[in-house]
């Protein structure tokens, strides 16, 4: 005993030793930041010595944190060293009383310890939650430890800092409050304002910068209360939902999570798992996770942490490593927990699971790490949330709509094309799909014609000292199919403008020719990854319909009108909406600032000029000039950028072009506008099927008229009639199955989407004429084969949306 009470006493004394120690450091810090914190005041008149001084200050304090650290460590490890003894002490005295005590049988267990083995047994090995890994623990446990001194901090600070400074907070409609630094929150300004704000409130944004609605405010701040109505809110409210799914897949796989983000429509998560592959039959039991996840209203809590210590944190995860090695590189960066999950993450985060309402897993697929198929194959699965179960129904059932217009059904059921594994990502187009094709590269031939621009041809394939003079070798080469012929590499071309350059540069321009543009159909080639490819939308050979404008800076804004009329014209026949954004210079932009002044401010004049709503998207224009995206809204709600009108200064100057100005000038640059406006013609069908869910307006259908005899005898005039449509340009099929009646045919017609249905018999053929219905059974009646080729050719030409009904 007596030696157990000195080990005690020895123990007892070194702990108040390094509380001591953690006092003094803690006095420690507090003079150093009240140093730092005067250091201005008392440097003022020294001028440059002022950086350096705090610099010294930041680093000595960053030093005394890790001693602290370090210290509070220890600390703990004796404490658990002194519970085991305590522990050891109690089992040692437990083992001598039961070996005094006569043997006999166990106490029963109590009815609570019997509810909980029931339970597990009920579980079963097939429990949902399978797998709870020793790095979650460990995780944790450090998470805690940090937090705690966080707090530490946090008192020490309040105790002895000035944490009564009142601070103005401007709310986005113009009213001001007042608030405590370092103590008031958005939560609690919206709150003040009305429960219903603050609890339908996604996220803040606190002088320009998203924010955690639970975070203090730091200074007086400009407040945006956003809801899941705005972009940047959705954004944030799917984030926190792949957190969520990120803590299921870590329960009930127990692999190592990767990225996790959120999409256009929901979010999804990346997870390394060696050897197994998700099945589309676990979804449900990830589901059902994530949605006891959201019952426990588990908060998001944030942490900033030095990167030596996330490095220990995450040392059992090389993805997350591989980011902080490769990707951080500021000392600090924040982690986020909810419930077991602790995520590298810059956040914000919704205030709590009970945020999310409703959730779907729906998707699972493999990727690369990276994108890169020489690194690891992950596990993608993918969800969506919403805040209240009418958004998620809506969801759903544009999501059966969406399946009901797929493009890749579509293209099966009406043989437009087809894929095969001989040739990943290149497209077979069919009889009937050649036809749509070539249509649309008419339909935009005739308004190159009407607009004055002169199509070329150039070459499928350069020596790669174009490109590398272009500069897409030093960025996109990994896109591009290359090969060596005579010593040289050669690459397929993935775009045409470098092949323009050349036309341009070929023989001397003069400022009288200004603007050329140049038009090209030329087929392109572009090497996606394998796990990208996706039916007609993202594929590896296809075609544009690309142009160039080479004008001077005074007819930018001129030529910028006449792109957006252009767009106007086709996107109009196609019966699309779309969203215009200006997308401005970004930080790594290249020029003199005075081109790209003139040249934004003569984008937003055509933009005002053209009468439709846009809106500018600060800092998003390409390094070599600004541009104007284009968004077209499908059928089912979503949106996709086909047009793109952009501006280049670099390319004239990387590649040597010039021309004669007014002045004289041999040496002036023109500026290129990249131009395209159904963008890739293979993503362009895939939309307008959808859009059309397969029933194609007259014009551009593959299955225009349909030509059906009463009888036997009538046949020979139905394919007379047949033959007279296919004549006058019509896709024309006659039905001769005898096999089938009359009605049969006529709705085999209609189901198969031809615009009319032409019956013909006896009375027909005495006088030449045809009984014309539509594809939606209305019936227009007989007319003469001449007056129904001229109204129909009318309806083609004029490209009219509802032909069935003008007819």
């Amino acid at each position: 005993m007596a030696a157990k009470a000195l080990a005690a006493e020895a123990v007892a004394s070194r702990l108040e030793r390094q509380e001591e120690d953690i006092r003094w450091l803690w006095a420690e810090v507090q003079r150093l930041r009240d140093q730092q914190l005067n250091a201005p005041d008392r440097c003022q008149a020294e001028g440059p010595c002022l950086t350096r001084e705090v610099a010294q200050l930041r680093a000595e304090n960053r030093d005394l944190r890790y001693r602290l650290y370090r210290l509070r460590l220890c600390l703990a490890e004796e404490l658990s060293h002194q519970v085991k003894l305590e522990s050891a002490a109690r089992a040692a005295a437990a083992q001598e009383k039961g070996e005094r005590a006569a043997a006999g049988a166990q106490p029963p267990s109590s009815p609570k310890q019997e509810k909980e083995i029931k339970k597990k047994v009920e579980r079963g090995p097939d429990s949902e939650v399978k797998h709870q890994s020793n790095f979650i623990n460990e995780r944790l446990k450090l998470f805690e430890r940090l937090k705690k001194e966080h707090q530490l901090l946090s008192a020490v600070y309040e105790k002895k800092g000035d944490t009564s400074h009142t601070i103005r907070v401007r709310l986005a409609e113009g009213k001001t409050v007042e608030g405590e630094v370092w103590k008031t929150t958005p939560y609690q300004v919206a709150a003040d304002i009305s429960q219903e704000l603050a609890e339908s409130t996604v996220v803040a944004k606190v002088n320009g910068e998203l924010w955690d609605l639970d975070r203090p405010l730091e200074r007086d701040s400009m407040l945006e209360l956003l809801t899941f109505d705005n972009e940047e809110a959705r954004a944030v409210y799917w984030h926190s939902s792949a957190h969520v799914l990120g803590e299921a897949m870590e329960l009930h796989y127990g692999g190592h999570l990767c990225h996790g983000l959120p999409i256009e429509n929901g979010f999804y998560y990346d997870m390394f798992l060696e050897d197994r592959a998700v099945s589309r039959t676990e979804l449900s039991a990830l589901e059902n996770i994530c949605k006891a996840i959201l019952k426990e209203k588990q908060p998001f809590e944030r942490l900033e942490v030095s990167k030596e210590v996330l490095l220990e944190m995450f040392k059992y995860n090389q993805f997350k490593c591989r980011i902080l090695n490769e990707k951080v590189n500021t000392p600090t960066a924040t982690v986020y927990r909810c419930g077991s999950l602790i995520d590298l993450c810059k956040g914000p985060h919704v205030r709590h699971t009970g945020k999310i309402k409703t959730i779907k897993i729906f998707k699972n697929s493999s990727t690369y790490g990276e994108g890169n198929p020489e690194m690891e194959t992950l596990q993608r699965i993918y969800g969506i949330s919403f805040p209240d179960t009418k958004m998620m129904e809506t969801w759903g059932t544009s999501q059966e709509e969406a399946r009901s217009r797929d493009h890749r059904e579509i293209g099966k059921e009406q043989e437009l094309f087809f894929f095969h594994e001989l040739s990943p990502g290149s497209c077979f187009f069919l009889p009937r799909g050649a036809f749509i094709y070539n249509t649309l590269m008419d339909f935009i031939r005739e308004e190159y014609h009407r607009r004055n621009f002169m199509e070329v041809l150039s070459p499928n394939m350069y020596n790669s000292k174009l490109w590398e003079a272009s500069g897409h070798w030093q960025h996109y080469s990994e896109n591009m199919f290359t090969f060596d012929i005579e010593k040289d590499t050669f690459a397929l071309k993935p775009m045409n403008c470098p092949g323009h350059c050349l036309m341009f540069a070929h023989r001397p321009r003069s400022w009288r020719e200004m603007p050329i543009r140049f038009a090209d159909f030329g087929v392109l080639h572009r090497n996606e990854l394998s796990g990208a490819l996706s039916g007609l939308t993202r594929v590896r050979r296809f075609q544009q319909d690309d142009a160039h404008v080479f004008c001077t800076v005074e007819q930018i804004e001129e030529e910028m009108k006449e792109c957006l009329q252009f767009l106007q014209c086709v996107y109009s026949t196609f019966g699309f909406s779309f969203q215009l954004n200006l997308s401005t210079r970004p930080k790594n932009f290249l020029g003199e600032i005075e081109m790209w002044n003139k040249a934004e401010r003569q984008l937003q004049n055509s933009l005002m000029e053209f009468g439709k709503p846009w809106k500018v998207n600060p800092g998003d224009g390409a390094f070599y000039g600004p541009k104007i995206d284009i968004e077209i809204k499908d059928a089912v709600g979503r949106y996709h950028q086909c047009a793109t009108i952009q501006l280049d200064f670099q390319l004239p100057v990387r590649l040597n072009l010039t021309y004669v100005s007014k002045d004289g000038d041999d040496k002036k640059n023109p500026v290129i506008i990249h131009r395209a406006i159904l963008g890739s013609v293979e993503r362009m069908i895939a939309i307008l099927s959808e859009k059309y869910g397969g029933k194609w307006p007259l014009w551009l259908s593959p299955r225009q008229v349909m030509v059906i005899p009463v009888g036997p005898t009538c046949e020979k005039y139905a394919l007379q009639v047949s033959s007279e449509f296919f004549e006058e340009g019509f896709m024309t099929d006659v039905d001769l199955d005898h096999s089938c009646p009359l009605n049969k045919k006529i709705r085999n017609a209609q189901l198969a989407q031809y615009n009319f249905i032409l019956v013909v018999g006896e009375t027909e053929e005495t006088n030449h004429a045809v009984n014309v219905r539509t594809r939606d059974n209305k019936i227009h009646g007989v007319i003469s084969v001449t007056s129904a080729i001229d109204k129909l050719k009318n309806l083609k030409i004029s490209r009219t949306p509802n032909a069935e009904e003008e007819f």
